[in-house]
């Protein structure tokens, strides 16, 4: 499964960006997806996930109630709303296919990664 995720880009705090990720594959369609980011000197952290059928999702205390995770299984998508966005919310996004049918905030329980993308929050 590859997957390729989009776009990131440069906005200022308070502003608002939508990522996508799309898989190459419909076998992604069966399993939990997830969002991570990688802050430069940081390790990668846990964002947000979704289950398979879109009904679970989970989000770090950090983005809660900022961030929205969907997917659209019909195009093997799944996308993440950045509202409010703010400094600290600067990295590398990666989209990532989990090895079960839930998401997870444990790395270790995906298969796939996408390569990133960049967001950037000035304030």
């Amino acid at each position: 499964v590859q997957l390729q995720a989009s776009g990131g880009g440069s906005v200022q705090a308070g502003g608002s960006l939508r990522l996508s990720c799309v898989a190459s594959r419909r076998t992604a369609s069966n399993n939990g997806m997830g969002w991570f980011r990688q802050a430069p000197g940081k390790e990668r952290e846990f964002v947000s996930a979704i289950s398979w059928k879109g009904t679970d999702t989970l989000y770090s205390d950090s983005v809660k109630g900022r961030f929205i995770i969907s997917r659209d299984n019909a195009k093997n998508m799944v996308d993440l709303q950045m509202n409010s966005l703010e400094p600290e919310d600067t990295a590398i996004y990666y989209c990532a296919v989990g090895r079960g049918n839930y998401g997870s905030r444990d790395p270790s329980m995906y298969a796939y990664w996408g390569q990133g993308t960049q967001v950037t929050v000035s304030s």
